[in-house]
């Protein structure tokens, strides 16, 4: 009976997809905290500040009234002053039509995804990248097409390499990061366009993953929006606007997609959470307050840029936006998740390993997240410091 049991709910191949690492590394950190232990956190990918008091405030509000189900596409006003906010930030003159709320940008990958795809389709990735990208793309059906990136490159997605994978053998979509996770790096707006110029010549979709927008450090972010209107954009307020929990985010969708992906969305999630939206579309008005926050994120990068090389990592990708450093720790090991897992036990400072985010050369690298205080960040310093020079 029990042999039988485990045959009727053995789970399904689709779901045979590898955990998201930075977990395990947040479980390994509480672990070592549980013993007595004070551990400086640059594992998440999240910021330590909270969401704009504009949004709180909106949000205390609504909780005064009933909180019932909204449009699939999202409440009318908040999808509105994301067009707006396309007109503020990038002079682009975009329909509130093309916009869909979703819960967050996690939900909006899943979404593209469904309305993009069909099962087989190959699509395109950078490596390294966001490890729920490809994870998503094979429990959807899909394969994801690894697409090496480097120095000559400025860690980015190039017209050639794309061109290369599709003569290979066709790709239906390519997915892009700018400023990226976990690099930090930036496409500068001439390859950004000359790469959707490419796609769109050789009928590969375009997604444009914009969630970091807004913090940039080395030159201004670009929208994809701005230079075609048949790329898909997803954005969220999680990081920006300091909103992981509220899990809010949206979609620009190429016109003949709206509607495909409004019927998924309803299907799916009904709608978005309604007191997100409702403080989401607040949190707009707390930009000089948000502002503030990344200024605090340009003085960690900074600290992270002088000190880490005095420290003993000389080596690491071009701090460009985003709040991460992707360090280089060959010099030191050819296992990432090892050094990792003893820089938490030894120095107290937990990252992420780099083989969370390339299977191919991530045994190398460590990604460093800077978005909490000026003093953490000394101190993470001082502590790897002081942690190599004993080895």
């Amino acid at each position: 009976m029990l042999e039988r049991a485990r045959q009727i709910l053995s789970p399904s191949t689709r779901s045979d997809v590898p955990p998201f690492m930075v977990m395990d590394v947040i479980a390994a950190a509480t672990r070592v905290e549980a013993a007595g232990h004070n551990v400086i956190h640059m594992e998440v990918g999240q910021p330590a500040a909270s969401a704009p008091r504009t949004a709180i405030l909106a949000a205390k509000r609504a909780l005064d009234g009933p909180l019932r189900y909204t449009e699939a596409l999202g409440i009318g006003s908040l999808r509105s002053r994301i067009a707006r906010h396309y007109g503020d930030i990038y002079n682009v003159d975009l329909d509130p039509a093309r916009v869909i709320v979703t819960t967050g940008s996690s939900a909006g990958f899943i979404l593209a995804f469904l309305a993009m795809f069909e099962p087989g389709d190959r699509v395109g990735i950078a490596n390294p990248g966001y490890p729920p990208y490809r994870h998503i793309l094979k429990a959807l059906g899909c394969e994801p097409v690894l697409i090496e990136t480097g120095d000559a490159t400025r860690w980015a997605v190039t017209p050639e390499a794309v061109l290369a994978e599709h003569r290979k053998r066709k790709l239906a979509g390519l997915l892009v990061a700018s400023p990226a996770n976990p690099t930090g790096t930036m496409m500068r707006p001439d390859a950004l366009a000359a790469l959707i110029r490419t796609t769109e010549e050789a009928g590969i979709r375009f997604i444009s993953d914009e969630i970091y927008h807004g913090l940039d450090y080395a030159f201004p972010s670009e929208t994809a929006l701005r230079i075609s209107d048949q790329s898909l954009v997803i954005n969220s307020f999680s990081k920006y606007f300091c909103m992981t929990g509220w899990r809010i985010g949206w979609i620009v969708a190429p016109e003949p997609l709206v509607r495909p992906i409004e019927r998924l969305h309803g299907n799916l999630a009904i709608s978005a959470p309604t007191l997100s939206q409702i403080a989401a579309e607040a949190a707009f008005d707390g930009r000089d307050e948000m502002d503030g926050v990344k200024h605090g994120y340009e003085d960690n990068r900074r600290i992270l840029i002088e000190g880490l090389p005095k420290a003993g990592l000389e080596t690491f990708l071009p701090v460009d936006g985003a709040f991460y450093l992707y360090a280089n720790v060959a010099r030191f090991s050819d296992d990432s998740y090892d050094f990792a897992k003893r820089m938490l036990e030894q120095a107290h400072v937990a990252a992420t390993p780099g083989v969370d985010f390339d299977p191919i050369d991530g045994r190398h690298y460590l990604r460093f997240c800077y978005a909490q205080s000026q003093a953490h960040m000394r101190e993470a310093v001082a502590r790897i410091g002081a942690w190599l020079r004993a080895q």
